[in-house]
Protein backbone atom coordinates (compact mmCIF):
# COMPACT_ATOMS: atom_id res chain seq x y z
CA UNK A 1 0.00 0.00 0.00
CA UNK A 2 1.54 3.10 -0.76
CA UNK A 3 2.38 5.36 1.90
CA UNK A 4 1.25 9.00 1.78
CA UNK A 5 2.70 11.77 4.35
CA UNK A 6 1.20 15.50 4.47
CA UNK A 7 4.26 17.77 5.82
CA UNK A 8 2.23 20.78 7.37
CA UNK A 9 -1.38 19.03 7.19
CA UNK A 10 -2.77 21.95 10.00
CA UNK A 11 -3.11 24.51 7.35
CA UNK A 12 -5.60 24.91 4.79
CA UNK A 13 -4.87 22.77 2.26
CA UNK A 14 -2.84 20.12 4.13
CA UNK A 15 -6.54 19.32 5.89
CA UNK A 16 -8.23 19.71 2.58
CA UNK A 17 -5.71 16.74 1.47
CA UNK A 18 -5.99 14.56 4.08
CA UNK A 19 -10.13 15.49 4.15
CA UNK A 20 -10.16 13.69 1.45
CA UNK A 21 -7.35 11.25 1.20
CA UNK A 22 -8.81 9.78 4.69
CA UNK A 23 -11.16 7.30 3.19
CA UNK A 24 -9.19 6.03 0.64
CA UNK A 25 -8.60 2.70 0.67
CA UNK A 26 -5.27 2.19 -1.72
CA UNK A 27 -3.38 4.61 0.52
CA UNK A 28 -1.87 4.53 4.10
CA UNK A 29 -1.91 7.89 5.49
CA UNK A 30 0.93 8.42 7.64
CA UNK A 31 -0.09 10.74 10.89
CA UNK A 32 2.59 12.61 12.98
CA UNK A 33 0.83 13.54 16.89
CA UNK A 34 -0.09 16.74 17.65
CA UNK A 35 2.91 17.58 19.89
CA UNK A 36 5.60 15.77 17.09
CA UNK A 37 3.85 17.65 14.23
CA UNK A 38 6.66 20.13 14.44
CA UNK A 39 9.58 18.35 15.65
CA UNK A 40 12.18 18.27 12.67
CA UNK A 41 13.76 14.50 13.50
CA UNK A 42 10.16 12.90 13.63
CA UNK A 43 9.09 15.04 10.39
CA UNK A 44 11.96 13.86 8.46
CA UNK A 45 11.51 10.21 9.00
CA UNK A 46 7.80 10.51 7.83
CA UNK A 47 9.63 12.43 4.96
CA UNK A 48 11.99 9.55 4.30
CA UNK A 49 9.73 6.69 5.02
CA UNK A 50 6.81 7.88 2.70
CA UNK A 51 6.52 6.88 -1.04
CA UNK A 52 4.73 10.68 -1.60
CA UNK A 53 4.67 13.48 0.53
CA UNK A 54 2.48 16.54 0.13
CA UNK A 55 4.43 19.92 1.69
CA UNK A 56 1.79 22.53 2.43
CA UNK A 57 4.10 24.70 4.08
CA UNK A 58 5.42 28.45 3.55
CA UNK A 59 8.04 29.03 1.00
CA UNK A 60 11.37 28.54 3.29
CA UNK A 61 9.88 25.70 5.17
CA UNK A 62 9.08 23.94 2.18
CA UNK A 63 12.77 23.98 0.92
CA UNK A 64 13.81 23.13 3.96
CA UNK A 65 12.12 20.12 3.78
CA UNK A 66 12.47 18.76 0.40
CA UNK A 67 17.02 19.63 1.94
CA UNK A 68 15.45 16.62 4.97
CA UNK A 69 14.70 13.91 2.14
CA UNK A 70 17.03 11.41 1.61
CA UNK A 71 15.18 8.41 0.18
CA UNK A 72 15.71 8.95 -3.62
CA UNK A 73 12.33 7.10 -3.48
CA UNK A 74 10.16 9.57 -1.94
CA UNK A 75 8.36 11.20 -4.86
CA UNK A 76 7.72 15.13 -3.11
CA UNK A 77 4.44 17.48 -4.67
CA UNK A 78 5.16 20.73 -3.27
CA UNK A 79 2.15 23.21 -3.09
CA UNK A 80 4.31 26.34 -1.87
CA UNK A 81 5.53 28.89 -4.30
CA UNK A 82 8.95 27.47 -3.61
CA UNK A 83 9.54 25.29 -6.37
CA UNK A 84 7.60 26.45 -9.62
CA UNK A 85 9.75 27.93 -11.42
CA UNK A 86 12.70 25.47 -10.85
CA UNK A 87 14.00 23.89 -13.78
CA UNK A 88 14.71 20.51 -11.91
CA UNK A 89 10.90 20.62 -10.68
CA UNK A 90 7.78 19.45 -13.09
CA UNK A 91 5.05 22.16 -12.71
CA UNK A 92 2.26 20.24 -11.75
CA UNK A 93 -0.37 21.27 -14.21
CA UNK A 94 -1.12 17.87 -16.14
CA UNK A 95 -3.11 19.66 -18.79
CA UNK A 96 -0.19 21.36 -20.36
CA UNK A 97 1.35 19.49 -23.61
CA UNK A 98 3.77 16.76 -22.57
CA UNK A 99 3.26 17.82 -18.78
CA UNK A 100 1.59 14.59 -17.63
CA UNK A 101 4.05 12.38 -18.64
CA UNK A 102 6.41 14.68 -17.02
CA UNK A 103 5.04 14.02 -13.76
CA UNK A 104 4.36 10.33 -13.98
CA UNK A 105 7.83 9.97 -14.34
CA UNK A 106 9.33 12.50 -11.76
CA UNK A 107 10.30 12.63 -8.05
CA UNK A 108 9.51 16.42 -7.40
CA UNK A 109 6.19 18.26 -8.66
CA UNK A 110 5.49 21.93 -7.58
CA UNK A 111 1.78 22.33 -7.68
CA UNK A 112 0.83 25.34 -9.73
CA UNK A 113 -1.28 28.05 -7.98
CA UNK A 114 -4.49 29.30 -7.75
CA UNK A 115 -4.65 32.21 -9.50
CA UNK A 116 -1.27 31.06 -12.03
CA UNK A 117 -3.84 27.68 -12.97
CA UNK A 118 -6.82 30.00 -14.05
CA UNK A 119 -4.37 32.30 -16.37
CA UNK A 120 -1.85 29.44 -17.53
CA UNK A 121 -5.10 27.38 -18.70
CA UNK A 122 -6.32 30.28 -20.62
CA UNK A 123 -2.69 31.60 -22.36
CA UNK A 124 -0.83 28.57 -22.40
CA UNK A 125 -2.26 26.95 -25.20
CA UNK A 126 -3.00 30.03 -27.10
CA UNK A 127 0.58 30.86 -27.10
CA UNK A 128 1.87 27.28 -27.81
CA UNK A 129 -0.22 27.43 -30.81
CA UNK A 130 0.85 31.08 -31.83
CA UNK A 131 -2.53 32.75 -31.59
CA UNK A 132 -0.75 34.65 -28.99
CA UNK A 133 2.67 36.22 -29.19
CA UNK A 134 5.10 35.75 -26.56
CA UNK A 135 5.25 39.75 -26.01
CA UNK A 136 1.36 40.06 -26.11
CA UNK A 137 0.46 42.13 -23.43
CA UNK A 138 -1.73 41.04 -21.23
CA UNK A 139 -4.07 41.84 -18.30
CA UNK A 140 -5.82 39.54 -15.84
CA UNK A 141 -8.53 39.98 -12.99
CA UNK A 142 -9.03 36.86 -11.05
CA UNK A 143 -11.81 36.80 -8.13
CA UNK A 144 -11.92 34.14 -5.09
CA UNK A 145 -13.45 33.23 -2.25
CA UNK A 146 -11.59 34.15 0.97
CA UNK A 147 -10.65 30.60 1.96
CA UNK A 148 -7.60 31.06 -0.63
CA UNK A 149 -6.47 33.13 1.84
CA UNK A 150 -5.64 30.65 4.64
CA UNK A 151 -6.79 30.39 8.23
CA UNK A 152 -6.13 34.08 9.33
CA UNK A 153 -8.02 35.02 6.73
CA UNK A 154 -10.72 32.83 6.83
CA UNK A 155 -11.25 33.75 10.92
CA UNK A 156 -10.71 37.41 9.76
CA UNK A 157 -14.42 37.05 7.44
CA UNK A 158 -16.46 34.67 9.34
CA UNK A 159 -15.85 36.55 12.89
CA UNK A 160 -19.06 38.48 13.75
CA UNK A 161 -17.47 41.76 14.58
CA UNK A 162 -15.48 42.06 11.17
CA UNK A 163 -14.41 45.19 9.59
CA UNK A 164 -17.62 45.93 7.29
CA UNK A 165 -14.85 46.67 4.44
CA UNK A 166 -14.47 42.97 4.16
CA UNK A 167 -18.13 43.12 2.94
CA UNK A 168 -17.05 44.46 -0.51
CA UNK A 169 -14.66 42.65 -2.75
CA UNK A 170 -11.34 43.81 -2.17
CA UNK A 171 -8.49 44.18 -4.62
CA UNK A 172 -5.03 43.53 -3.74
CA UNK A 173 -1.70 42.54 -5.22
CA UNK A 174 -1.87 45.97 -5.93
CA UNK A 175 1.94 46.64 -6.37
CA UNK A 176 1.87 44.27 -9.22
CA UNK A 177 4.71 42.06 -7.41
CA UNK A 178 1.90 38.97 -6.59
CA UNK A 179 3.52 35.37 -5.91
CA UNK A 180 1.97 33.46 -8.99
CA UNK A 181 3.41 35.96 -11.43
CA UNK A 182 7.21 34.20 -12.00
CA UNK A 183 5.10 30.96 -12.52
CA UNK A 184 2.56 32.56 -15.30
CA UNK A 185 5.94 34.27 -16.96
CA UNK A 186 7.45 31.14 -17.09
CA UNK A 187 4.96 28.47 -17.82
CA UNK A 188 3.26 30.54 -20.39
CA UNK A 189 6.78 31.63 -22.46
CA UNK A 190 5.71 34.94 -21.46
CA UNK A 191 8.19 38.01 -21.97
CA UNK A 192 5.91 40.37 -19.79
CA UNK A 193 3.79 39.78 -16.75
CA UNK A 194 0.44 40.30 -17.04
CA UNK A 195 -1.25 43.55 -15.29
CA UNK A 196 -3.13 41.23 -12.82
CA UNK A 197 -5.53 42.28 -10.68
CA UNK A 198 -6.70 39.88 -8.22
CA UNK A 199 -9.87 39.99 -5.83
CA UNK A 200 -11.01 38.63 -2.44
CA UNK A 201 -14.79 38.49 -2.26
CA UNK A 202 -16.92 37.83 0.56
CA UNK A 203 -17.89 33.97 0.03
CA UNK A 204 -15.99 30.87 0.92
CA UNK A 205 -14.89 29.21 -2.59
CA UNK A 206 -14.54 29.48 -5.50
CA UNK A 207 -12.45 31.25 -8.42
CA UNK A 208 -13.11 32.82 -11.69
CA UNK A 209 -10.05 34.15 -13.86
CA UNK A 210 -10.99 36.68 -16.74
CA UNK A 211 -8.52 37.43 -19.52
CA UNK A 212 -9.81 40.32 -21.76
CA UNK A 213 -8.65 40.85 -25.50
CA UNK A 214 -8.74 42.96 -28.66
CA UNK A 215 -9.26 41.09 -31.48
CA UNK A 216 -6.07 43.30 -33.20
CA UNK A 217 -3.90 41.29 -30.13
CA UNK A 218 -4.56 37.98 -31.58
CA UNK A 219 -3.52 35.84 -34.58
CA UNK A 220 -7.23 34.65 -35.78
CA UNK A 221 -10.90 35.27 -34.31
CA UNK A 222 -12.54 34.28 -31.22
CA UNK A 223 -13.32 30.94 -33.63
CA UNK A 224 -10.07 30.14 -33.52
CA UNK A 225 -9.59 30.46 -29.54
CA UNK A 226 -12.71 28.53 -29.15
CA UNK A 227 -11.19 25.18 -31.79
CA UNK A 228 -8.02 25.24 -29.53
CA UNK A 229 -9.50 24.97 -26.68
CA UNK A 230 -12.05 22.53 -27.90
CA UNK A 231 -8.98 20.14 -29.39
CA UNK A 232 -6.31 20.82 -26.54
CA UNK A 233 -8.53 20.22 -23.27
CA UNK A 234 -9.55 16.69 -24.07
CA UNK A 235 -8.45 14.98 -20.88
CA UNK A 236 -7.81 15.82 -17.74
CA UNK A 237 -9.96 18.33 -15.18
CA UNK A 238 -10.00 21.16 -17.50
CA UNK A 239 -13.22 21.55 -19.96
CA UNK A 240 -14.04 23.86 -22.75
CA UNK A 241 -17.79 24.95 -22.63
CA UNK A 242 -19.24 26.74 -25.37
CA UNK A 243 -22.33 27.88 -23.36
CA UNK A 244 -20.87 28.88 -19.57
CA UNK A 245 -22.99 31.84 -18.43
CA UNK A 246 -26.36 31.61 -16.32
CA UNK A 247 -29.04 33.73 -18.12
CA UNK A 248 -25.79 36.34 -19.08
CA UNK A 249 -24.21 36.27 -15.67
CA UNK A 250 -20.26 34.43 -15.24
CA UNK A 251 -20.86 33.58 -11.50
CA UNK A 252 -17.55 32.82 -9.18
CA UNK A 253 -18.82 30.23 -7.38
CA UNK A 254 -20.32 28.27 -10.14
CA UNK A 255 -17.41 25.30 -9.46
CA UNK A 256 -17.39 25.93 -5.67
CA UNK A 257 -16.69 22.19 -3.84
CA UNK A 258 -15.19 20.79 -7.27
CA UNK A 259 -12.29 19.83 -8.42
CA UNK A 260 -12.19 20.70 -12.06
CA UNK A 261 -12.05 23.97 -14.56
CA UNK A 262 -13.97 25.25 -16.90
CA UNK A 263 -12.90 27.70 -19.20
CA UNK A 264 -14.97 29.18 -22.28
CA UNK A 265 -14.91 32.47 -24.68
CA UNK A 266 -17.26 35.33 -24.90
CA UNK A 267 -17.29 38.88 -26.01
CA UNK A 268 -18.05 40.01 -29.81
CA UNK A 269 -15.93 40.41 -33.37
CA UNK A 270 -14.14 43.18 -31.37
CA UNK A 271 -13.37 42.28 -27.99
CA UNK A 272 -13.10 38.99 -26.31
CA UNK A 273 -13.45 37.62 -23.08
CA UNK A 274 -11.11 34.62 -21.70
CA UNK A 275 -12.82 32.85 -18.71
CA UNK A 276 -12.00 30.38 -16.46
CA UNK A 277 -14.14 28.86 -13.72
CA UNK A 278 -12.55 26.40 -10.42
CA UNK A 279 -12.46 26.22 -6.97
CA UNK A 280 -9.42 27.94 -5.47
CA UNK A 281 -9.04 24.73 -2.79
CA UNK A 282 -10.10 22.06 -5.53
CA UNK A 283 -8.01 22.46 -9.06
CA UNK A 284 -6.74 25.56 -7.37
CA UNK A 285 -5.05 24.11 -4.85
CA UNK A 286 -5.78 20.32 -3.26
CA UNK A 287 -7.98 18.46 -5.88
CA UNK A 288 -4.64 19.47 -8.13
CA UNK A 289 -2.42 18.19 -5.56
CA UNK A 290 -4.19 14.64 -5.69
CA UNK A 291 -4.56 14.77 -9.23
CA UNK A 292 -0.66 15.03 -9.40
CA UNK A 293 -0.63 11.93 -6.66
CA UNK A 294 -2.72 10.38 -8.65
CA UNK A 295 -0.62 10.58 -12.27
CA UNK A 296 2.49 9.52 -9.92
CA UNK A 297 0.66 6.51 -8.72
CA UNK A 298 -0.61 5.54 -12.25
CA UNK A 299 -4.40 5.34 -11.93
CA UNK A 300 -7.38 7.10 -12.98
CA UNK A 301 -6.03 11.17 -12.39
CA UNK A 302 -10.08 11.50 -11.52
CA UNK A 303 -9.85 9.07 -8.32
CA UNK A 304 -11.32 10.58 -4.83
CA UNK A 305 -11.94 13.92 -6.69
CA UNK A 306 -15.78 15.95 -7.33
CA UNK A 307 -16.24 16.23 -11.26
Amino acid sequence: MTKIFIDGSAGTTGLRIHERLAGRKDIELMLLSEELRKNADARQEMLNNADIAFLCLPDVAAIEAVGMVENKNTAIIDTSTAHRTNEQWVYGFPEISGNRDKIANSKRVANPGCHASGVVALIAPLVEKEILGCDTLLSAVSLTGYSGGGKKMIAEYEDEDRNVLLDAPRMYGIGQKHKHLPEILKVCDLSSAPVFMPIVAPYYSGMEVTIPLHIKEISGTAEDIKKVYREYYTSGLVRYADEADESGFVSAGAFANRDDMQITVCGNEERILLISRFDNLGKGASGSAIQNMNILLGIDETTGLNV
